[in-house]
């Protein structure tokens, strides 16, 4: 579900990049006085087509500031926008429209975007087996146990009739699956089967990957089990995966499969069986464990006939095991033209300070998406503050990037910039487009004059955006938004809406635990950098509640005269971050 940070962002992306086409009143004759509302919306259109053209430059910082304007305009108006029919039409177009933009701007690269999703391919095959029982077709039984005697295995490869209608499955409908799958493979096959070796565990077990996301790391199911391992929140926690504002360690491929290996190493150890590890891995150990229990047998194919496991869980095994048996007898199923990815190469630098990987890009000349390529794990285009991170470079690079970097200030390096001069471009031009002194441009660079040769590579010296660092270094508006509390909300209900940590609200306010009484005026400063973990899944449907609890903060904010500063919060909310929850779903998978 969406936050009312998001949907704020939407409302932003969505007019700066939807076709505009706002409701003009005919001119009067008779001279009368112009329409105000008429006028507003001239006056707002003006700043988001300012701001349409600076995005579609790239000028993102340039864009933000026409967006913010627009916005605010809006926003600070003395008109209430649902007491005008016009003002309510559009903006509910503008609502609907976001929706289906999926942060398209900011994905090509703004600091504050959030990591694209991929589909998990478990969700299809159980989809399409849940719908259609493909039948198990005597000659692919025949040869499968054919096959089986001379396919080595450190797992046990046992030819049942689920096994057989899942192996019909991927060599029809699934097929396309299978295969963009081990071509994927090919990048971390590697990787994985070292780091499982590492650990103990049988290297055959690559296959519950293969099975489980195609090898992709930003794989998320609908239960929001994530990454290449498709871990849920609470198990990559208990396996040291971190989870935060800017990173999700589950998208990690290497650190994933450390923690995929120990746990199934766990698993196996509780229940001594490599088929009860893999079902356990999927739904739950105590599913497993009640299902032992309550037949008196360990034994996967037992519990398969008792029907006394998830319809998932049931399907999950034989879906494991036909995926290995194909991928290991590849001429048979007429799979031996794929041609494997390369495997995945760069080189490695600890940092200890955050940078945005535009200037990354900047610094070792690569387009941004390689970068992010490289670095899954990153859910925004920023890197963690205040912490260690390995970021990965294109292969070579690594010099190259500290020499550039270092003519950065170490606490700029998430605003300034790297711009190669174009032919035809002014360093008159270059101030207008990031809003930046041209003195400041020909300080950072000791350009002798205001001429700037083309193909120069000349840092541009950002300002801060002209905002305030909080207590803790997270970045905040200077103005609050003014929200009347409802029946049922909480500090911690209110902080995870406004996407703030509980504690600033608690500071903020003055309050003490975490009970808001109805009605109760609450201030919250909007993040404009950090604030809180990133939800589970990208995308979606802006929410009708969610619309009215970011209206109804509009409306306290403009009933109190108080002025709201949009500047891109795209703080959002994670469904998974709740223990209960992630019991829930770990029983629905």
């Amino acid at each position: 579900m969406s936050s009312p940070l998001r949907w704020l962002s939407f409302c932003l992306l969505a007019a700066a990049l939807a076709p505009r086409a706002w409701t003009q009143l005919p001119g009067d004759a008779s001279g009368a006085q112009p329409d105000p509302i008429a006028a507003l919306i001239d006056q707002a259109e003006k700043e988001f087509q300012a701001g349409q053209a600076n995005y579609q430059t790239g000028h993102l910082v340039a864009a933000r500031l026409n967006f913010d304007n627009a916005f605010n305009l809006l926003l600070e108006s003395p008109y209430e926008i649902h007491a005008d029919e016009r003002l309510q039409r559009e903006f509910d177009r503008i609502v609907n429209g976001a929706s289906s933009l999926e942060l398209a701007a900011l994905e090509q690269g703004d600091g504050f975007t959030q990591q694209k999703s991929e589909p998990a391919p478990i969700d299809q095959a159980n989809d399409e087996a849940n719908e259609v029982t493909f039948p198990v077709d005597p000659n692919v039984k025949a040869q499968a146990e054919v096959e089986i005697r001379s396919t080595h295995s450190d797992l046990p490869l046992m030819l049942t009739d689920p096994v057989v209608s899942f192996l019909n499955y991927f060599s029809k409908n699934g097929k396309g699956v299978l295969e963009r799958g081990l071509i994927r493979a090919g990048r971390y096959e590697p990787m994985i089967r070292r780091v499982l070796k590492e650990e103990g565990v049988p290297q055959d077990l690559i296959y519950l990957a293969q099975a489980e996301s195609g090898f992709h790391e930003l794989a998320l199911s609908r239960a929001g089990a994530r990454g290449m391992w498709q871990f849920i929140s609470s198990r990559a926690t208990g396996y040291g995966l971190a989870r935060n504002w800017w990173l999700d360690e589950r998208l990690d491929p290497e650190k994933s499969t450390r923690a995929a290996a120990r746990h199934l190493h766990d698993l196996y150890n509780q229940f001594g069986d490599w088929y009860l590890a893999m079902a356990a891995y999927n739904s739950g150990p105590g599913n497993v464990q009640q299902a032992v229990r309550r037949t008196g047998y360990a034994d996967f194919w037992e519990l398969y006939s008792r029907n006394v496991l998830p319809r998932e869980t049931k399907n999950y095994v034989p879906i494991i095991v036909a995926v290995a048996i194909m991928a290991k007898n590849k001429a048979q199923y007429g799979l031996d033209a794929i041609v494997p990815d390369p495997p995945a190469t760069f080189d490695t630098i600890k940092i200890t300070y955050p940078v945005d990987l535009r200037l990354v890009a900047e610094c070792v000349d690569v387009p941004v998406t390689n970068l992010q390529d490289l670095n899954p794990s990153l859910l925004r285009t920023t890197t963690p503050k205040d912490t260690e991170f390995d970021l990965h470079l294109p292969v070579g690079s690594k010099d190259r990037y500290q020499t550039a970097i270092a003519a950065i200030p170490e606490d700029m390096r998430v605003w300034w910039r790297y711009h190669r001069v174009a032919p035809g471009e002014t360093l008159a031009g270059l101030s207008r487009t990031y809003r930046t002194p041209a003195a400041s441009i020909v300080e950072a660079n000791g350009l002798a004059s205001d001429s700037v040769e083309p193909d120069a590579k000349l840092i541009i010296p950002i300002a801060e955006g002209k905002v305030v660092a909080g207590e803790t270094g997270d970045l905040y508006s200077k103005h609050a938004v003014r929200y009347r509390t409802r029946r049922g909300d909480t500090v911690a209900s209110v902080a995870q809406n406004f996407g703030v940590p509980a504690d600033k609200v608690r500071s903020w306010n003055h309050l003490r635990g975490n009970t808001l009484h109805a009605g109760r005026t609450v201030r919250i400063y909007l993040p404009l950098v950090a604030g809180r973990e990133s939800e589970a899944r990208t995308g979606g449907t802006t929410s009708k509640h969610h619309r009215r609890h970011a209206q109804t903060a509009v409306r306290s904010a403009k009933k109190t005269k108080t002025k709201s500063v949009a500047k891109y919060p795209h703080a959002r909310s994670d469904p998974s971050l709740a223990s209960e929850h992630d019991a829930s779903q770990e029983q629905a998978r």
